[in-house]
């Protein structure tokens, strides 16, 4: 079978599928032998598409309708044989201008999210961003394509609804508004300036006017000094005439008083030597006898005392005694007792269950009477009978008796002592 080459150029990819090579063959630039009907060769070019992105009226975040178009430069990424690949499954085959419209359509799709996310503002003031933006996120997109883009840029960004022009207004009247603020601004320096040269004169003006002031009060404190000196030294001597007649005055009046103190003094000690005559005269005539009034009846008190307490302590002594004797009466009879019982004991030790069975029989009597007390205190009993057994007082009596016959039982369970049987044995 014949054989021919295929040749592809620099800007050119060709691959080669079939016989001998699976999945297929990719030769970048060179050629290759083919073999007719058993293998097929396909191409695809590297070289760079420039495409002119439009996005008509394309709302922006305001949702203000603009016009924009941008250029952008794509090709192939063939420095990578991955994305070669990519590139190779998508479009081989392909004509440039079918790979250029996709690749078109996918730089308008992210062309126009981007304007829907900025404003008019922000694309016309900072058209670097945008296209920045732009860049990146198709970029990443048409990367996965096995597309690389190399270059975007904004070409012109304009509307029909005069938004831009109306900027451009906006922007010329605060151009116009920054002149007149400054012409404002030159012309309030210069006020400025005007007030405080007139207000440096008028300073100087009142520093003149305070300086003259000044001294025309120095001249009145002075003057005011001297007049207030020539009247001090009046009044201080008009002042010592009269302190020296207050003084002669008061001299006078210590002088008097001298004198009334000393009668005052000379009355007290007379006073004074009365009080001492009438205590003389009440020491004589009341406080002696009180005296010995007071030690008459402390004595007496004293003599009673003593005789209570040799009475208490005679007391005190005869419960003593008693109290002894008393303790020496409870320990005999104690004594007496804890002999009896010891000897109590000792003959039940000797008689063992026939003391038991005494004692029974002495206390038996007071059981039945104390089984029959409640019928004893009854003033009235009604017995009815049901015409089976004994009736009246013989029932009654019956089940008294059969009360105290089953002592034996119960005292049996209660010391293991069978009280019939010992009975039985003693009767034998």
């Amino acid at each position: 079978m014949p054989l021919f080459f295929a040749n592809c150029g620099p800007d050119q990819v060709m691959a080669i599928s079939g016989c001998g090579h699976h999945p297929y063959r990719i030769i970048q630039g060179g050629r290759a032998f083919i073999m007719p009907c058993f293998q097929k060769v396909q191409k695809m070019p590297l070289s760079i598409f420039t495409l002119n992105v439009q996005s008509p009226k394309a709302y922006t975040h305001h949702g203000v309708p603009v016009i924009v178009s941008g250029i952008a430069q794509v090709k192939i990424n063939s420095q990578n044989e991955d994305m070669l690949r990519q590139a190779c499954e998508l479009f081989m085959g392909k004509k440039a201008a079918e790979i250029r419209n996709i690749a078109l359509e996918t730089m308008e799709g992210h062309q126009r999210a981007i304007l829907a996310r900025m404003t008019v503002e922000e694309i016309y003031r900072d058209r670097k961003k945008f296209a920045k933006s732009v860049f990146e996120v198709a970029s990443a997109d048409l990367l996965t394509m096995g597309i690389s883009v190399i270059s975007y840029t904004l070409k012109d960004i304009r509307d029909d609804e005069d938004y831009l022009k109306s900027l451009g207004k906006s922007r010329t009247a605060e151009v116009k508004k920054d002149a007149r603020v400054g012409e404002a601004e030159a012309s309030r320096d210069s006020g400025i300036k005007t007030a405080l040269a007139d207000l440096a004169r008028l300073e100087a003006k009142y520093e003149n006017d305070i300086e003259i002031a000044r001294q025309e009060r120095d001249f009145m404190i002075k003057d005011e000094t001297y007049n207030r000196e020539i009247k001090t030294k009046v009044a201080t001597a008009e002042l010592a005439y009269d302190l020296q007649v207050a003084i002669t005055k008061q001299t006078i009046k210590e002088e008097e008083m001298g004198i009334k103190i000393a009668e005052r003094a000379q009355e007290i000690k007379v006073q004074q030597e009365e009080i001492a005559r009438r205590e003389k005269v009440l020491e004589a005539n009341v406080k002696l006898p009180a005296d010995a009034s007071k030690y008459e009846m402390e004595k007496m008190a004293e003599a009673d005392l003593q005789r209570v307490v040799l009475e208490a302590e005679a007391k005190a002594e005869a419960v003593k005694l008693k109290g002894e004797a008393e303790a020496y009466a409870i320990e005999a009879k104690a004594k007496a007792e804890a002999e009896q019982m010891v000897k109590k004991a000792d003959a039940w030790k000797e008689y063992e269950d026939a003391a038991i069975v005494d004692m029974f029989l002495e206390t038996l009597p007071k059981v039945v009477a104390e089984v029959a007390a409640p019928v004893a205190s009854c003033d009235k009993i009604t017995m009815v009978s049901i015409g089976d057994g004994p009736i009246g007082i013989q029932k009654m009596t019956r089940e008294i008796l059969g009360a105290v016959k089953d002592l034996p039982t119960e005292m049996h369970d209660l010391t293991g002592i069978d009280i019939t049987k010992t009975v039985k044995a003693r009767s034998l």
